[in-house]
């Protein structure tokens, strides 16, 4: 039966956009395919709907735009005033189950209460979920209320929809000010007390509040004069207009304001573009006004000044300008993938999301989907957060990626690399990415996860880890002195914090080789008991299982020894994510059917595992169709416990796996997470060089759950 959540609002400005948001991110964590439905909107959102455009990108929902509206607000409007509004409600339920047939839950976004010319707004959200069998979640805005009046709204939101027979799963405020936030959420606690459901408090957050430049160009229709899309991205926190004189305008910068100027004012264009390069403020764009623009000369200096800074221009004076951009909040929007995290983080950190899903009429799926295991990966590692060193700190993409970690308390970080350096760079991308130096005191537990810098050059731990890699190199000859020159290296920095407890693991190689990011483990953390060598595997997610492959990136043709210690590592790993091993010992023949050198070395090595991991299914040597294909098993091993369900397939030599990850990720449309090293002592891990942000937020959460040891429960326990 599908299950169906209506988030539901009392008026206008609440932000509910980030709660449905959440909700999707729960729902999809507990089934396959989770459905969107919108009873009406506008008449532009048959054509652009911002939020389901933003669900659907990053929840890779199958559902056409055209399936999510039921009615617009004009034709609802009609209809109502026609047939009355038992005839506007049957339509929208009758829309809403041919969605709903489709889908195993669906999230119902309500009316925004925005000239809708609805009557009774409320009570129709009210009728439409219960008519519909769904659970609501009030959301009330709090923007510029105080504690007391956001407890009041709360209580008055919450009677308004029980009053009216609805199933209230729990109620939201949204929006609320940094200084109210604290003392609504101790108020909201004790009027939990005594309301029958939970109460959340969602504080307002700067970053997503602010719009992007990209927002403002549309905004005006400006032109775009210089810039690139990561400029465009930019969140923009303030705006400063420009008329005085260059002396007394530079102190008025402040980080990620956008500069308001007339374009023939070359003095400020030059000097704000100074000012961002030197990293004293970093800006978010300039936008010229009355249409002038500078000449070519200034326009070159632009672009050696700050490379990618937008310059935008618009026909009209500073005053309209101004009075267009009143008011001009940021958009969650497919194009906004940062504000999406953002919000994401914020729900996350004030929503109990265990006690909200608790609270779901919606039984977990048993397929485990692309998206269900990344969502598995997040929630494992936010459950034991450890700290992770990223060696690559001044790198885009892992900036990127640091600020959804952190924003989602997935782990604390550790940057390297020249603290000036990565703070400008921050600042360029906009980042919500608090930044603490290497001496603040370290991450509290049950605390907001932070992300600290480290600059190995001058780093007083510079000394102490060049005597223990002298240490740990003296068979080869290495000096204190030479080792001191080592420890310069990012990647031998960032191991030498693992080895001694000051990190829990590292994730490198964005910008590095695996040589360069892998050496360093393998001379200092070295392999853990009874791991032979270092292996990996690649987690395969398939459009409706997850698959471990290994090794299909660190060894070039093990012998039977060094086989068999791969399955054995490689099904403790898939266990330790939630992956019931069953082991297919790869080759060219199934069962006897053939012999030779390849067939011998993979018939030894399946004896090898079953003689030192009896409780292992295990079945070898066989054929990848007979492993994964039921039919094909039932024909070529009918007896076997594995063939036809096996999880963890070990290929017999890196030709073979790697080519075979290789080919099932382009051609079946599988998502592969890894390499993931394992028989290390610590967890240390390796990205592609051409890894995607999300790429490197799988990795680390993977990483941070490697470190979390194998004590902690499987991801699939939703007990």
């Amino acid at each position: 039966m599908t299950r169906s959540v209506y988030v539901a609002g009392i008026g206008r400005g609440d932000g509910r956009q980030v709660v449905e948001l959440g909700m999707t991110e729960l729902l999809s964590r507990q089934v396959d395919r989770v459905g969107i439905f919108r009873p009406l909107a506008h008449a532009d959102a048959e054509t652009r709907d911002p939020v389901f455009d933003l669900l659907r990108a990053r929840y890779r929902l199958s559902q056409p735009r055209a399936g999510v509206l039921g009615m617009t607000y004009g034709k609802a409007g009609a209809l109502q005033a026609e047939e009355g509004t038992d005839a506007l409600v049957a339509r929208l339920v009758e829309r809403f189950h041919e969605v709903a047939a489709d889908y195993e839950a669906v999230l119902i976004l309500g009316t925004d209460f925005a000239d809708t010319n609805i009557p009774a707004e409320l009570a129709l959200n009210a009728r439409l979920a219960n008519e519909c069998g769904a659970a609501v979640l009030p959301v009330v805005g709090g923007a510029e209320q105080s504690a007391d009046s956001v407890v009041a709204e709360v209580r008055n939101a919450h009677d308004a929809y029980a009053s009216l027979g609805c199933d209230i799963l729990a109620m939201v405020a949204n929006r609320v000010g940094p200084d109210a936030a604290p003392l609504a959420r101790a108020a909201t606690a004790d009027a939990g007390a005594h309301l029958p459901v939970p109460v959340y408090v969602i504080p307002e957050d700067a970053g997503l509040a602010a719009p992007t430049v990209a927002q403002i160009r549309d905004a005006l229709g400006a032109g775009l004069l210089a810039g690139d899309a990561g400029g465009l991205a930019r969140d923009v926190r303030d705006f400063v207009f420009g008329g005085a004189m260059l002396p007394a305008f530079l102190p008025a910068l402040s980080e990620g304001c956008m500069v308001i100027t007339p374009g023939d004012r070359a003095d400020l264009v030059v000097g704000a573009l100074a000012a961002h390069s030197a990293g004293s403020p970093a800006i978010a764009g300039l936008l010229l006004t009355l249409d002038e623009r500078p000449g070519p000369d200034i326009m070159a200096l632009a672009e050696r000044l700050a490379p990618g800074t937008p310059l935008l221009t618009v026909a009209e004076g500073s005053f309209p300008t101004a009075a267009a951009l009143v008011g001009l909040r940021g958009e969650l929007n497919a194009a906004t993938p940062r504000k999406a995290d953002i919000a994401l983080g914020l729900f996350e950190s004030h929503v109990d999301s265990a006690q909200l899903t608790g609270r779901l009429a919606v039984a977990a799926s048993g397929r485990v989907t692309p998206m269900m295991f990344e969502h598995m990966l997040i929630e494992r590692a936010q459950g034991d957060r450890r700290h992770v060193v990223l060696p690559e700190g001044t790198e885009e993409r892992v900036l990127l990626a640091a600020e959804v970690l952190v924003r989602r308390g997935v782990c604390d970080l550790t940057l390297l690399g020249e603290e000036q350096t990565i703070r400008k760079r921050a600042a360029e991308l906009g980042l919500s990415l608090p930044l603490l130096g290497a001496d603040a005191p370290a991450a509290q537990p049950g605390g907001p996860a932070t992300a600290r810098i480290t600059d190995p050059r001058v780093s007083p731990l510079r000394e102490s880890f060049a005597e223990l890699y002298a240490q740990y190199r003296a068979h080869r000859g290495v000096s204190v002195e030479l080792a001191y020159d080592v420890l310069g290296d990012v990647n031998y920095f960032g191991t030498l914090m693992v080895q001694q407890g000051l990190a829990d693991a590292m994730v490198s190689g964005a910008a590095h080789s695996t040589a360069a990011t892998v050496r360093p483990a393998f001379e200092v953390i070295k392999t853990a008991p009874g791991a032979a060598i270092v292996s990996s595997v690649f987690f395969m997610c398939l459009a409706d299982r997850v698959l471990v492959y290994g090794d299909c990136a660190v060894n070039p043709d093990p012998n039977a020894e060094q086989l068999a210690d791969i399955a054995i590592q490689s099904a403790a790993t898939a266990a330790q994510f939630g992956v019931e091993p069953r082991v297919a010992m790869l080759s060219y023949s199934t069962g006897t059917s053939g012999s030779g050198s390849g067939v011998d070395k993979v018939r030894r090595a399946t004896e090898l595992v079953r003689t030192r991991r009896p409780d292992l299914r295990v079945e070898g040597p066989i054929q990848y169709d007979a492993a994964v294909d039921a039919t094909v098993a039932a024909a070529k091993m009918p007896d076997s416990r594995v063939a036809g369900q096996a999880t963890v397939l070990v290929f017999p030599d890196l030709n073979t796996g790697n080519n075979t990850y290789k080919a099932v990720q382009r051609t079946a449309g599988a998502i592969a997470v890894g390499p993931v090293l394992q028989g290390l002592n610590k967890p240390v891990n390796d990205l592609s060089r051409g890894a995607l942000v999300q790429d490197i937020i799988n990795t680390v959460a993977i990483t941070a759950v490697q470190a979390q040891g194998a004590g902690a429960p499987a991801p699939g326990d939703r007990s």
